[in-house]
């Protein structure tokens, strides 16, 4: 059996397969369908400074290939996180890792001081690319000089593993990657969702109560895996890719275009035992090529 360890950063995983924020609520609730030990990590609920109520619903909305959401990054806050979930999640056998997101960067620093208190979780994703929100989230990841200066304010309260989240609806991401790996950041996860929209033709109005969203799934793997091409040779950090990751061979691609762990998300929804399916079609695959360990083939592409 090939070794299977990856490393973002000082962040040791025991595979390369974590699920994505926002698509495994908490982890727990996936308990009864799998062995959350077996994979890598789980990037948990996006988490906030203050309560969100979230947008307006309809706020999900079925595409081809995919979903739009526009949830909007509704969570009880951080104070809530910390009394109410991390007791029920602490112990989970694998990493578990907290999505932080904000309005303002004051918002992103308070989170981030917070989270960082935590002895079990050894890693935040900065979510500076979120499309679902009127105030901060995608705004902060659109321009160099703005991903710069979120990263280097949570970088001087944050000592643990800082991965920053990308946003691909900008025009050139490597550009943004780099402004983040100069500013302290651990690594990178791409790609956030891509800012879609869905029109009822009988009702003649949008799907979604906020009008655009998020477009994740299937249909968003080919941009995914080219930006995540992209960015891995721009940095030197760790990239982690997710996009319309539905089996084992979606992963490897990933694996092999250069991201050194991978994100499962929309398909969480569909098969919520996918990840796990996934940790075992990797092995399958350096088993059947003759490969040692899943670094032998980051970046092979």
């Amino acid at each position: 059996m090939a070794n299977m360890n990856v490393n973002i950063g000082k962040l040791h995983l025991k595979n390369p397969v974590t699920v994505a924020s926002g698509t495994f609520g908490y982890g727990t609730e996936f308990s009864d369908f799998m062995d959350l030990s077996r994979i890598g990590g789980i990037f948990v609920k996006g988490t906030t400074i203050r309560l969100r109520e979230g947008n307006d619903y309809p706020r999900m909305a079925e595409t081809p290939s995919g979903m739009l959401n526009a949830v909007g990054l509704q969570n009880k806050g951080v104070d809530y996180f910390i009394s109410g979930i991390y007791p029920e999640i602490k112990d989970i056998d694998t990493c578990m890792m907290v999505n932080v997101s904000g309005s303002t960067i004051e918002d992103y620093v308070a989170c981030a001081e917070k989270v960082n208190e935590l002895d079990k979780i050894p890693a935040i994703e900065l979510n500076i690319s979120c499309p679902n929100v009127k105030q901060g989230g995608m705004a902060f990841g659109i321009s160099c000089r703005s991903a710069a200066e979120v990263v280097s304010a949570v970088r001087k309260v944050y000592r643990k593993t800082l991965i920053v989240k990308l946003s691909p609806n900008v025009t050139d991401i490597t550009e943004i990657a780099r402004a983040v790996e100069a500013e302290g950041a651990d690594s990178v996860s791409l790609i956030n969702t891509l800012l879609g929209m869905a029109i009822d033709a009988e009702k003649r109005k949008p799907a979604l109560s906020t009008i655009t969203g998020g477009l994740s799934g299937p249909c968003v793997k080919p941009v995914a895996l080219r930006m995540v091409w992209q960015t891995a040779k721009a940095v030197k950090i760790p990239v982690i890719g997710l996009g319309g990751i539905a089996c084992a061979a979606d992963a490897v691609e990933f694996l092999l275009a250069g991201a050194t762990a991978v994100q499962i998300g929309t398909c969480n929804f569909i098969d919520p035992a996918i990840s796990v399916k996934v940790v075992d079609g990797i092995n399958e695959y350096l088993d059947r090529h003759g490969f040692q360990s899943v670094d032998e083939i980051v970046g092979l592409v």
